[in-house]
């Protein structure tokens, strides 16, 4: 991933996104490698040490509204609904027919 960082034209962030890594750890990689590379040190050490502090995480999806709210006012009427989530298409229908 380095290498491929250090092409013209090429996205860092694109790149750790794209190999599910923090574009920050993978910008430090970088300089270090360049760093190290220009006074003739292996940069593997260091970027061992690095990966060794990174811990994946897994991040659940969020879990979507059970149900969609929403007043509808009319003149001095305020109406509240709460529909079903797996009945949005019927909720457009409704809100036509209460609206006319």
């Amino acid at each position: 991933m380095i290498e491929a960082c250090l092409q013209p034209g090429v996205s860092v962030a694109a790149i750790a996104l794209a190999n599910g890594l923090n574009a920050n750890y993978l910008r430090q990689w970088v300089r270090a490698y360049r760093e190290e590379s220009e006074q003739g040190r292996p940069t593997a050490e260091l970027v061992d040490a690095q990966m060794s502090a990174v811990v994946p995480v897994m991040v659940a999806a969020s879990t979507p509204p059970a149900e969609i709210r929403l007043d509808v006012r009319r003149g001095g009427t305020t109406v509240q609904m709460a529909w079903p989530l797996d009945a949005a298409a019927s909720l457009g229908q409704c809100l036509r027919e209460l609206l006319r």
